[in-house]
């Protein structure tokens, strides 16, 4: 890589990470803000959706857009947004103005992570995408990883802290993009081997990059996204009924994945694409995912619903960046509409997982795991019906 290209990643990582880190600063406090203003479950799960919805709808349109404008204004509109939505949500107290910062925060998410995924792909060269997508994802990771920690010491000293804190790092991040990012228009296309097909720039829609392999690959997206939310948004709840987890049981398996996929993502992600190919890859994270769910639902030991746990865990945060990568590698150009339709993918998965998952949680504790289980196998035996040319 070159001094430039390097600097572009290092600031890619670094605003990625701010700007997760920001939006899971809150997550500790929406209960505070809930008894403290009186409002219903009804009202924060609005807020939540109105945030994912924005982020469905704006992805691919932002794609679009940063394929002609250019990723580094985007990635700047982005930063700004998110700090204007954390300050407006931090000086309000009427729900009407909580719902229009959650809008905004979902804009500002919808033209930040696509670009920048999109960004690290034009910059980087075909065998060297696989580390940096790696790295981005560990960054993504991370900020969501670290972010209810800290916002829930932040919280000590007032629920509304934590907002405005994620208002300085966006502030922070806004101004580290614009003082050292380069502008993206000088860089030359990224090294593409030639026996892949690049499609016709004037194609830069969605119908040119849905076809072939590349819709089944966004079909793996949306069942991965759904999975992990599907398994993640009702996993304390199952677990404290059915097993008797504790809070601290829950806060230290969910610690111990933080810190296992962040050293898999940082460190062995590269490696393993190298040595399995990507497809291997996701193949083997949709097989281990559906098994160690099962194991779950089986098991009745604590122990092993824990090592299940972390099993499930870390084959879901490989399937995102390897799917990911993949889809990258398969155009060198129209990586703004293929990173925005996979971000809005994640968001239909992110709605529809939690949703339905708890629905049937009502209904019966094992039927929503049973769901995911089917899920992630029909995705496994859907890898076979992948056929990608081989890397050069």
């Amino acid at each position: 890589m070159s001094a430039k290209v390097k600097r572009t990643i290092a600031i890619l990582i670094f605003s990625e990470f701010l700007i997760c880190l920001g939006m899971s600063l809150i997550f500790p406090v929406m209960p505070f803000i809930k008894n403290s203003l009186h409002l219903s479950a009804t009202d924060l799960g609005i807020m939540s959706s109105l945030y994912a919805l924005t982020q469905f709808v704006a992805s691919p349109i932002i794609g679009r857009l940063s394929d002609r404008l250019g990723r580094k204004p985007i990635l700047l509109g982005g930063l700004a947004l998110f700090a204007v939505g954390e300050v407006l949500f931090a000086l309000t107290n009427h729900l009407y103005m909580f719902d229009l910062s959650r809008v905004i925060g979902g804009l500002a998410a919808g033209m930040f992570v696509p670009t920048a995924q999109a960004l690290a792909a034009d910059v980087t060269d075909y065998h060297q995408r696989a580390k940096v997508i790696g790295w981005l994802s560990a960054a993504f990771s991370g900020g969501l990883i670290l972010g209810p920690g800290l916002g829930g010491m932040l919280a000590n000293y007032g629920y509304k802290v934590p907002f405005w804190v994620a208002a300085v790092f966006g502030v922070l991040g806004l101004i580290a993009t614009w003082l050292w990012l380069p502008d993206d228009r000088q860089f030359t296309a990224n090294p593409h081997p030639a026996h892949l097909a690049t499609p016709d720039t004037r194609q830069a829609d969605w119908r040119g990059v849905l076809g072939g392999p590349m819709l089944m690959l966004f079909v793996m997206i949306l069942v991965s996204s759904f999975g992990l939310q599907g398994f993640e948004s009702i996993y304390s709840i199952f677990v404290n009924e059915v097993f008797k987890f504790t809070l601290g049981d829950i806060a230290l398996v969910l610690t111990l994945n933080g810190i296992i996929s962040l050293i898999i993502q940082v460190l062995f992600f590269d490696r393993l694409i190298r040595w399995l190919t990507e497809i291997r890859l996701t193949r083997l994270a949709f097989l281990f995912s559906a098994l160690a769910v099962v194991w779950i639902m089986l098991t009745h030991n604590k122990l092993s619903v824990m090592i299940a746990t972390l099993i499930a865990f870390t084959a879901f945060d490989l399937l995102r960046p390897a799917i990911t990568t993949l889809l990258t590698k398969q155009s060198s150009s129209n990586q703004g509409v293929i990173n925005g339709l996979n971000m809005s993918l994640t968001s239909i998965g992110n709605i529809a997982g939690p949703l339905i998952s708890s629905a049937l949680l009502d209904w019966n504790y094992h039927i929503p795991y049973a769901v995911v289980v089917v899920f992630l196998a029909a995705s496994f035996a859907l890898t076979f019906t992948v056929h990608l040319k081989h890397h050069a």
